[in-house]
């Protein structure tokens, strides 16, 4: 890394001088005095400057001499601007504080941005290069062409280049200035450029800017929002994605028990909620093991959730759901009955605030495009995770002997019944894996998203439309479902809001079940067909 020429602008005396020049009541002369101090660039401007914004700013009553002052109790410690030594103490009647105002203070943080683009540090340097874009102020320009002929570093110097743009634009002397700013703009993609041309555009006419610069920037606009349109399509196909994924989770357990056994099973969302639990008690048991936000505890509670939520769905079907094939609507009477069983004994126990459950740190930050495109890695992490899952399912279903047999009484039970496969326990192991996955749902969901009894809630009228949607029993239907719903949802959001935009999901799936009743893909087989 490049360390920028920091040469001293002003003799010792000179920069005494100039900073007793702040000891004046007028606000206005203190600003020329701090912009002839930070148009010099020299280094040791930059903690005088720091000390007035901060208060510690004063004035010696007994030599008039500017110190900075550093307070201890009710002693101020004197420090010389110059050489930044000590060089005193005194009690607060013996010294007389330069006052700053609102004003005074925006001139002052520009100012220190200014100063900041010859810091021996890249982050300072490249900080002091993003306030300056945002200032815009042409007065930092000369400043700031002295420290692009200074910067080695080609990443900063690239955006040093972009604010000097950025203000060459209004402040240009010449047509050719400007357009060769805008022709700079212009290769750029970010709301930054996009607000600084539609500020320029927006008042060419009253500033009386050339008819060639005005076009010039319009064309320029209109190049970067379509950019920019383009990565914001880019974040919403993301942004479906990533809801698509969670609704997978949610939807594709219920998938499994309501196209093999025909349960609508309202405490489907109550296993996402166990598994949720399951995630927060791993994490309380292993607390005093494993660091905070290890990621062993959440590959602990995968297995653990499945575990503990598969079997809660077995108990559930042998005790209550054997008893009610056949009779749907009182099947539903009694799920929702152990769905509100199951979230007050929740509540009972762990009470009904919400529970923190840690993220690992590689789930913790994002990626960050300059074009506004952000991807947090917790729903990277999700999208991926969500894709394992179905893929797991798809190898049970298609490569095991119980995946057969699941197949086979979905397609024909009593046919299945015939050949020796017994429903009655399949029926069973099909709803405790429906359940598992719900709980692995909810581990996933535990990373996003308040741990509480009413966690399963926010999912089951998601889980049931996609899984209607796509088709019921069928995984390839549910997965498409999932991430079409998710997808066409966040495209709506941001033109009718939340609210509205599941309304108008919720219409258009109603007219579509309308019309095809069986959803996307419809399952085969005698028992289906009639």
């Amino acid at each position: 890394m490049a360390v920028p020429d920091t040469a001293m602008a002003y003799s010792d005396e000179e920069l005494r001088n100039v900073a007793e020049g702040l000891n004046v009541k007028s606000s206005t002369k203190k600003i020329e005095v701090i912009e002839e101090m930070a148009a010099d660039g020299d280094p040791r401007v930059a903690p005088i400057l720091r000390a007035m914004l901060e208060g510690d700013l004063y004035v010696r009553d007994s030599d008039e001499h500017v110190v900075i002052t550093r307070k201890q109790g009710k002693v101020y410690t004197h420090i010389d601007i110059v050489s930044g030594e000590e060089v005193g103490e005194s009690g607060s009647k013996e010294i007389s504080k330069i006052k700053v105002n609102n004003r005074l203070r925006g001139v002052l943080r520009d100012a220190l941005a200014t100063l900041n683009l010859f810091s021996p540090d890249l982050a300072v340097r490249s900080n002091a290069v993003e306030q300056i874009m945002d200032a815009r102020d042409p007065a930092m320009l000369p400043l700031l062409l002295r420290a692009i002929d200074r910067e080695e570093d080609e990443t900063l110097l690239a955006r040093m280049e972009l604010a000097r743009a950025t203000m060459a634009l209004a402040a240009g002397e010449t047509t050719e200035e400007r357009l060769s700013a805008i022709e700079v703009l212009a290769s750029e993609t970010t709301p930054q450029i996009r607000a600084v041309l539609s500020q320029f555009v927006a008042s060419a006419e009253a500033e009386g800017y050339e008819p060639e610069v005005v076009a010039a920037a319009e064309d320029a606009l209109e190049s970067v929002e379509g950019r920019l349109s383009t990565w914001q399509t880019v974040g919403d196909v993301y942004r479906g994605i990533s809801l698509g994924s969670v609704l997978l989770l949610a939807a594709v357990g219920l998938a499994i028990t309501f196209g093999v056994m025909g349960v609508i099973n309202m405490a489907h969302g109550e296993m996402i909620m166990i598994g949720a639990y399951t995630t927060f008690m791993v994490q309380q048991a292993l607390g005093s093991i494993l660091p905070s936000g290890s990621a062993w505890s959440l590959a602990i509670s995968v297995p653990a959730a499945f575990l503990v939520a598969g079997a809660v769905g077995v108990v559930i079907e042998r005790c209550v759901i054997r008893f009610l094939y056949g009779r749907p609507l009182e099947t539903l009477l009694a799920t929702w009955g152990v769905s509100l069983v199951l979230q007050q004994g929740i509540r009972t126990i762990f009470g009904a605030t919400n529970q923190q459950v840690m993220a690992p740190d590689f789930m913790s930050g994002a990626v960050e495009f300059s074009t506004g495109l952000v991807l947090t890695y917790n729903r990277l992490w999700i999208i991926l995770f969500s894709v394992i899952v179905v893929a797991g399912i798809a190898a049970v279903l298609r490569y095991t002997a119980f995946g057969l047999q699941m197949r086979a009484v979905t397609q024909n039970r009593r046919m299945a019944g015939s050949v020796g496969i017994r429903t009655g326990y399949v029926d069973a192991l099909t709803f405790g894996l429906g359940s598992g996955i719900a709980g692995i749902a909810g581990v996933a969901l535990s990373q996003i998203s308040n741990v509480s009894p009413n966690l399963g809630q926010t999912y089951i009228i998601d889980s049931f439309m996609v899984v209607v949607f796509g088709g019921v029993g069928n995984l390839w239907g549910t997965v498409l479902g999932a991430f079409s719903l998710g997808i066409v949802n966040k495209f709506l959001e941001p033109v009718a809001g939340a609210v509205l935009a599941k309304i108008f999901v919720l219409i258009a799936l109603i007219l579509f079940i309308q019309k095809r009743p069986k959803g996307l893909f419809a399952l085969k087989g005698r028992a289906v067909e009639a």
